[in-house]
């Protein structure tokens, strides 16, 4: 038995398919089976039940996979420390990094480039998912890290909160709301909110703004997308709510179809942090990212205190000193300490 084999193990566990399973680990699927088989007759057991269209585990198998895989994440470890030792550069190495759907196609265009301009040698591989899917991923060592929106459950997890981003309204230019400088958070019990999918934690986040047994939600109409959302919103379908960094980059959107406003203080806002496992391998890169994500900051977040607590139950917070416009905040440099 061979730390390959377990790698290989590990690999048909997470993905139920021979192919996939070989494309992640770079060998043909012939040369798969043939070492899964190996590693069956070796332990004198039977790992997956093949007669079904997704390869399964057997009941036998669930703890030896559990076994496998924390000796590929010690293994992996044990390499990183040797690498730490020969190399100054922390993130010389290969990260596969989960983002939330509405955050990362605002968030990772500049960031990615940032990272690439500091770290060159730095491989960054992105995974764009439900916070569900990339909790589960990180939890199985499928991903390195993940930016999320807090809180999340943190057992086993480190946490570095980053930033607050501000909702904002997005509404029909000719919506009577659009004459304000601010709505509030009432004002909208009676509109036709528009809604992301069921899987998207920004969605539970609207409901939770604007309550869920006032809000009229046009549950015939769900968007897959935010850019799904804003263009139902030009055509006046519907009013809904906006992260902020997805605003600043709707330049492309006709400004006299849809308005944005901000809410009244105190401003709704949602907090975006990096997790990652503890003892995780690329420990010190996901902290030098995390730390880069700080100093880098977007325009118009606020910088959230590492001594921040992400342990309450409410998803969307309320700051006042959270900013609707684009303003550039004051950065801080100082370390995270997650």
């Amino acid at each position: 038995m061979t730390l390959q084999e377990l790698r290989y193990l590990v690999a048909l566990a997470d993905t139920g398919h021979f192919a996939r399973a070989a494309d992640s680990c770079h060998i043909s699927q012939s040369t798969l089976s043939v070492q899964i088989k190996k590693l069956e007759q070796y332990l004198g057991v039977t790992l997956f039940d093949r007669s079904l269209r997704r390869v399964a585990t057997s009941p036998i198998a669930n703890e030896i996979v559990a076994a496998a895989r924390t000796i590929v994440a010690t293994a992996d470890r044990v390499r990183a420390l040797a690498q730490e030792r020969v190399s100054p550069d922390p993130l010389a190495c290969t990260l596969q990094l989960g983002v939330i759907p509405t955050l990362g196609p605002y968030l990772m265009p500049p960031l990615l480039h940032t990272l690439h301009r500091l770290y060159p040698r730095l491989r960054l591989l992105l995974r764009e998912a439900f916070t569900d899917d990339l909790m589960e991923s990180l939890a199985s060592g499928a991903i390195d890290g993940a930016l999320l929106a807090l809180p999340v459950p943190l057992e086993g997890l480190t946490c570095a909160p980053l930033f607050t981003e501000p909702f904002l309204v997005a509404l029909p230019a000719a919506h009577p709301l659009a004459a304000r400088a601010t709505i509030r958070t009432t004002d909208l019990a009676s509109e036709q909110l528009l809604l992301l999918e069921e899987g998207h934690c920004l969605r539970d986040q609207a409901l939770e703004l604007c309550g869920r047994p006032q809000a009229r939600l046009a549950e015939e109409i769900r968007g897959t997308s935010l850019e799904t959302l804003r263009q139902m919103v030009c055509l006046g379908i519907g009013c809904t709510v906006m992260p902020l960094l997805a605003v600043g980059t709707a330049q492309s959107v006709a400004s006299t179809l849809i308005q944005y406003r901000p809410f009244a203080a105190p401003s709704p806002a949602r907090t975006i942090g990096l997790v990652w496992r503890r003892r995780a391998a690329n420990d010190m890169a996901l902290r030098a990212i995390a730390d880069t994500l700080r100093t880098h900051a977007p325009d118009g977040v606020r910088l959230t205190d590492t001594a921040d607590t992400t342990q309450s139950t409410m998803r969307v917070t309320r700051d006042p000193r959270a900013t609707s416009g684009r303003k550039r905040r004051k950065r801080s440099a100082a370390p995270s300490r997650a």
